[in-house]
């Protein structure tokens, strides 16, 4: 959904970076996150207008999805 592969996300963990800057750093943010609709911890996703915290909903629904047994084809809405 970010864009990191294993070294580049461990590399962010180490660092310790905080969210906006994880964010912020991202190497491609999925364009078709924008496509994830719903509600998640009672907001509505496509609502949340702060760019980090609808990031954060994003991988959240995501997470939540996943756990649902939805694949990430589906979730993304990819063909």
């Amino acid at each position: 959904m970010t864009g990191y592969n294993e070294d580049t996300l461990q590399q962010q963990i180490n660092s310790e970076v905080d969210l906006e800057t994880f964010f912020n750093q991202a190497p491609h943010f999925n364009p078709n996150a924008v496509l994830i609709k719903g509600s998640i911890c009672g907001c509505r996703v496509e609502e949340i207008e702060d760019d980090v915290l609808r990031k954060i909903r994003y991988l959240d629904k995501l997470v939540d999805e996943l756990a649902k047994g939805k694949s990430m084809t589906t979730i993304l809405r990819k063909k």
